[in-house]
């Protein structure tokens, strides 16, 4: 997914914002937590996914535990894995819901998040 696209998608998650770090990565956050990122352009997403997501997917050619971030169940996806575009924006909805999840009640009802999460799914 190139930079363009990958950031518009994140910037239409719910409280979803964006920023440039570390080496020019796009790294989205909701509450101030990061969710994914976007390591080149095209490069590999890095994402947090559920434990056992982390199992089958570290499986998968293309799909590597994310450097520095594997510790807390997050994954490398590179431009040659095997997932769509439909199934990486998935994921990528998955991990930002995982990440507000963890966000303090009050947080939550700041951002309007827990509407948002209770509905379960995400349309742009």
């Amino acid at each position: 997914m190139h930079r363009p696209a990958f950031e518009a998608y994140v910037l239409s998650l719910p409280a979803a914002t964006l920023v440039r770090q570390w080496r020019d990565d796009s790294v989205a956050k909701v509450g101030g937590k990061i969710f994914c990122l976007l390591d080149g352009d095209p490069g590999e997403i890095w994402l947090k996914v559920s434990p056992m997501s982390y199992a089958l997917m570290t499986e998968m050619d293309g799909i590597r535990p994310a450097p520095y971030f594997a510790r807390a169940g997050w994954v490398a996806i590179g431009p040659d894995s095997a997932l769509s575009e439909d199934e990486i924006r998935a994921y990528i909805v998955a991990a930002h819901g995982l990440i507000a999840a963890k966000l303090t009640r009050k947080l939550r009802t700041a951002l309007e998040l827990d509407q948002a999460l209770m509905a379960g799914s995400h349309k742009p």
